[in-house]
């Protein structure tokens, strides 16, 4: 492309899983320094909120925060068919929402909780209760709830996706909710056995929001599941060419968007023995460089 992707999309990372060993301001203050970065997807920081707070507002970022960790660490789960854990999950997505209006975010993105197949129909139910729920309070600070597509067999196990079921779900909120959307993320459709095409146009009426990493789907191989290592990591599915192949999609499908530009954020984390700072350039490198094949 002749254009600068920063004409299409804003281009982020996810601080914590690019800067999983810095202390958390450190990492704000160079990816805020860092001007490659339109967008930062970030967690909060505790009793340090009001000092991130004034970095963001000098940075010129887009912020977005990402509710995953709340659910992952505590195991949360918003579809748990036991009601009292379900509302453990909705409490702790409602003060997301708060966080994030704080730290000068638009929404917040979350993943659905793991399943069993014998309960599969009552846990979908409790996901829409939730996700409405959540809505509801995020709509009135006039505030987006996207959900992010995620494995349903390999690693997280999640409700939604693939992509099919995950079309349904959408469905179904939009017809209740317009500030609800999905979150996508080309690290997980090798693991959900599907192709970025496949993906993009099954979910295109919903797809708020891109994410673009790397998994390794060989069983027995370093980095298997849904750990995100650096692009063109060994037996892994994504590089380059996949990267391309997901612009194209994107492109194909009328998501370069000047005016309003989407999120584009990069979820790339380390394997042991590896640098923070390197795998980022790296990721950067393989993005322009799909960039830069990509046909006008």
């Amino acid at each position: 492309m002749k254009d600068s992707i920063h004409k299409y999309f804003q281009v982020g990372t996810i601080q914590w899983m690019s800067y999983p060993k810095r202390d958390p301001m450190d990492s704000l203050l160079a990816i805020a320094k860092d001007d490659f970065f339109d967008a930062i997807e970030l967690k909060g920081y505790g009793e340090k909120n009001a000092e991130a707070k004034a970095i963001l507002e000098q940075s010129h970022l887009k912020v977005c925060y990402g509710a995953q960790p709340r659910l992952l660490g505590p195991k949360l789960n918003p579809n748990d068919i036991d009601e009292e854990g379900r509302k453990k999950a909705e409490a702790t997505l409602i003060e997301a929402v708060d966080e994030a209006e704080y730290l000068g975010a638009k929404g917040i993105a979350f993943l659905a909780g793991k399943w069993e197949e014998a309960t599969k129909d009552k846990a979908y139910e409790q996901l829409l209760k939730t996700t409405r729920n959540v809505c509801d309070y995020a709509a009135k600070k006039d505030m987006m709830v996207e959900l992010e597509v995620f494995d349903f067999d390999i690693d997280k196990a999640a409700l939604i996706g693939p992509a099919p079921y995950a079309a349904k779900f959408a469905a179904d909120m939009r017809t209740t909710h317009n500030n609800f959307g999905l979150l996508v993320d080309l690290s997980h459709f090798p693991i959900t056995y599907e192709t970025s095409q496949f993906v993009v146009r099954t979910l295109r009426p919903y797809i708020t929001h891109f994410h673009f990493g790397n998994a390794v789907v060989k069983k027995g191989c370093d980095g298997y599941g849904d750990l995100h290592p650096r692009m063109g990591y060994p037996n892994s599915a994504n590089d380059t060419p996949e990267l391309l192949d997901y612009l194209r999609v994107l492109k194909t499908e009328g998501f370069f968007d000047a005016e309003n530009p989407y999120v584009l954020s990069m979820e790339v984390t380390l394997r042991p023995g590896e640098d923070e700072d390197v795998v980022l350039a790296n990721t950067k490198r393989v993005l322009n460089r799909a960039w830069a094949l990509l046909e006008d």
